[in-house]
């Protein structure tokens, strides 16, 4: 089967790609950098053409407000379109768990329109929402840090391995669309504070680290329910320590 992959040579997308070529499939790492743009439309139609499925894994390359939800809103309309001309029949996109409740963050409100197009698109449709990932951990530390003093709050957060949310999308890539949403998250949930502390120990990474429940995520005051599943989510089995075991450490 074919299958093509938008943002196919990103974190997520460069591990789908190998997981699905390893199970005998055409796939197609569709991106900028080899000539398919989604938002714009460019080489859509010829990507597409002949595919039974579209994993769409694209991100903004931009937080602001505005920009996110062109890209989100342009990206999608484009696809549903190319998508339906090409007779795709189904398409699988990753999303965030928790969306609905980060709407104070314009990147979120445009993560939400995009899930709307996907629904009404009329194309058969899944949807994987996954909590944070273990390798954005440091951005997220970095976002925090102000005056070399690093604030978080102590509402939950539950991270995941990309891998591990690879592996889910390339299965839910080769199953029946569920025109649904499945939730994923790692096995631990944390307070986001520990999460950091936790991460600069393994690294090795000095700064002071303070609890803070008014310090905002990435512009949004979180509690427990923000970035934490609700009802039947598939948890992975990876450990946010096995993962940081494997990481480099800071020079002395």
């Amino acid at each position: 089967m074919k299958i093509v992959v938008i943002g196919g040579t990103g974190l997520i997308g460069s591990q789908v790609v190998v997981r699905l070529k390893a199970l005998g499939h055409e796939v197609v790492a569709a991106s900028p950098n080899t000539g398919v743009n989604a938002v714009t439309g460019e080489g859509l139609a010829q990507a597409l053409k002949g595919a039974g499925v579209v994993v769409d894994l694209a991100n903004s390359p931009s937080f602001e407000d505005a920009a996110a939800m062109d890209f989100f809103v342009r990206a999608g309309r484009n696809l549903a379109s190319a998508e339906k001309a090409a007779g795709v029949a189904h398409h699988v996109a990753l999303s965030v768990v928790g969306t609905e409740r980060l709407l104070d963050s314009g990147y979120f409100r445009a993560k939400l329109a995009q899930e709307e197009l996907i629904a009404s698109s009329q194309v058969p449709w899944t949807l994987v929402r996954a909590t944070q990932f273990f390798e954005f951990v440091g951005a997220i530390a970095g976002a925090a840090t102000v005056d070399g003093v690093t604030r978080a709050t102590s509402a939950a957060i539950q991270p995941i391995a990309s891998a591990d949310v690879a592996a889910k999308v390339a299965e839910a890539a080769l199953a029946e669309p569920r025109n649904g949403m499945i939730e994923i998250a790692g096995p631990e949930r944390m307070p986001l504070v520990e999460l950091v502390k936790r991460y600069f120990d393994g690294v090795g990474d000095t700064r002071d680290v303070v609890t803070d429940d008014s310090a905002a995520y990435f512009g949004v005051v979180i509690d427990d329910r923000s970035l934490t599943p609700e009802g039947d989510a598939w948890l992975s089995e990876k450990r946010f320590e096995d993962w940081l075991s494997a990481q480099p450490k800071r020079a002395a």
